[in-house]
């Protein structure tokens, strides 16, 4: 009896031990579903811009609306091999972009292609060096939706600072080599500064004239706009 009533108490102990041992459901954790969130981040704006950042509103978008968002390749009506470059959402999903990893990112891969015949914009319109490491730093930065605004400085406007950025940025890629559009090139001061003499870089650009307005997908930020009628002013020197 004495060793049924041992054995029966090391069964009891066994008992409590394994029940002591179980777990309650986590609460805190959530189960995932699987499902993906497709909403496109909202423009973030800085109010002062960082030297060691690229700015997708500032500095990528200009020059992608304006050396490949055009009739014929990239605009919302063409979209060539279903590729739109007119926005952020069009671009990061239609360019193929992958934050961080420009080298996994079709548009990046296209812009930097050695072959004449592959490479996007096609030449004479290809991209320079600086607006291919723009879009491999903004890339590498995540391919934020982001914009900064910095006081604009109308105080000591230049050609070579202020101008010619503005517009190499934005007009060059309609307007270099033998097929520049409407026969229009703007690729150095000398032709810049007939256009102004002859009143047609004013009329575009204010986009009040008989002539197209420039350009094509909105008018310059203020800032660009004001610079470039303050130069003008001034006397569109090559400066």
């Amino acid at each position: 009896m004495k060793k049924f009533l041992s054995f029966l108490s090391i069964i009891v102990i066994l008992l409590a031990i394994v029940q002591s041992c179980k777990h309650e459901p986590d609460d805190s954790i959530t189960p995932s579903d699987n499902t993906t969130d497709t909403t496109k981040p909202p423009v973030t704006v800085a109010d002062t811009c960082s030297p060691d950042t690229v700015y997708f509103v500032n500095d990528i978008l200009p020059i992608i609306t304006s050396n490949c968002a055009m009739s014929g390749c990239h605009d919302a009506n063409s979209r060539q091999d279903g590729v739109q470059l007119t926005d952020y959402a069009n671009i990061i999903e239609t360019g193929d972009i992958i934050a961080g990893i420009p080298s996994s990112s079709d548009l990046y891969e296209v812009i930097t292609e050695t072959d004449p015949d592959k490479v996007m914009p096609p030449p004479p319109a290809s991209l320079t060096s600086e607006q291919k490491n723009a879009i491999r730093l903004w890339i590498l930065q995540g391919a934020k939706n982001n914009h900064c605004e910095n006081k604009c400085d109308t105080t000591n406007v230049t050609f070579s600072n202020n101008v010619w950025p503005i517009l190499d940025g934005t007009c060059r890629g309609c307007h270099a080599g033998a097929g520049a559009s409407g026969g229009v090139r703007i690729q150095n001061y000398d032709q810049v500064k007939t256009l102004v003499d002859n009143g047609d870089l004013q009329s575009v650009l204010g986009r009040n004239g008989p002539k197209k307005p420039m350009p094509p997908g909105g008018p310059l930020e203020k800032c660009a706009s004001d610079q470039i009628r303050i130069w003008i002013e001034d006397g569109a020197k090559d400066n």
